[in-house]
């Protein structure tokens, strides 16, 4: 079987699970089954439900993890909804890498590439909202609010109104040409940026993140590790945040004089000080790992 996607800080990962003994770990980005294959290899007390909204990386890692089929679970959808579903499920470890797979990335008709023919990025391909609707139809302070939040795209307005003044556009080709032709070039492509915000725009990816993290909060599984691989600033400021709040156990307001609300509030321990990180050599080998960052929390 030829394997399309490497999956970032694949050691790491399975250094991080290796110890449970028993029940579940969901992997909510299932993809090709890099990191699935690996925990259910290396692992064997543990049942592993695979999630994905994507019929391709699913019907793939069906066939992949084939050996494994009497201890697979695979659930179709997005990952927001999947602690609600097997929440009554003996859940051990959660993982999500949330960054965009190889396979979404290199076919040039899902419409992610500078290169791409079409204009599309939705990684469910059943919903209605594309990377055209955005392109094409949103006014351009939507567009700033695009490039500035989702994008971190420093010259927003200038995209914005170069997006506006040259449309319609059909291709991602097309965008990517265009900002090469109009932006200052630096160390990266100049629809990089750009490129990620519509992505994120189109697929909610922020608002899906922070809705995962309230429903493992109400979830609340015992003795459980949640782990998250993410790829940008954005993502992984949400991750560090709900995982300082979660180890928080005063939870009083700023300035009280003394502690009112009992002080044990603290959901468990964050695992990380710092994230994990890519070797050189992982980088070497895998170029697209090297803005990941692991970060593990666990659940009392």
């Amino acid at each position: 079987m030829n394997i399309p996607h490497i999956p970032v800080l694949y050691n790491e990962t399975l250094e991080t699970f290796k110890d449970i003994d028993s029940g579940y770990v969901i992997d909510c980005t299932t993809g090709f089954a890099g990191h699935s294959s690996g925990l259910l290899a290396s692992n064997e007390n543990i049942k592993l439900i695979c999630n994905d909204q994507d019929d391709e990386a699913l019907e793939f890692s069906k066939n992949r993890l084939e050996p494994y089929k009497q201890r697979v679970t695979f659930n179709k959808g997005n990952f927001e909804h999947v602690i609600d579903t097997f929440k009554d499920y003996e859940i051990r470890g959660v993982l999500a890498d949330i960054g965009v797979s190889s396979l979404q990335l290199d076919k040039l008709e899902r419409g992610f590439g500078f290169e791409s023919d079409t204009l599309d990025m939705r990684m469910n391909q059943n919903q209605a909202l594309d990377a055209a609707t955005v392109v094409n139809t949103y006014s351009q302070s939507e567009l700033e609010r695009v490039f500035k939040e989702c994008g971190e795209v420093r010259e927003y307005k200038k995209v914005a109104s170069l997006i506006v003044n040259n449309r319609p556009f059909y291709s991602a080709k097309e965008i990517s040409e265009l900002l090469l032709k109009k932006m200052p070039k630096g160390k990266i492509h100049p629809a990089t940026l750009p490129f990620q915000g519509i992505r994120i725009e189109v697929n909610d990816e922020l608002g899906v993140l922070e809705r995962l993290f309230d429903s493992l909060e109400k979830a609340k599984f015992k003795n459980c590790i949640v782990a998250i691989i993410s790829f940008h600033s954005l993502e992984d400021r949400i991750v560090k945040n709900y995982f300082k709040k979660w180890s928080k156990s005063c939870i009083c307001p700023e300035g009280v004089f003394r502690c009112e609300c009992g002080n044990n509030h603290a959901l468990g321990k964050v695992i990380t000080k710092k994230p994990i990180i890519p070797t050189t050599q992982e980088i070497k080998q895998n170029p697209r790992s090297r803005s990941s960052k692991l970060r593990i929390f666990k659940f009392d």
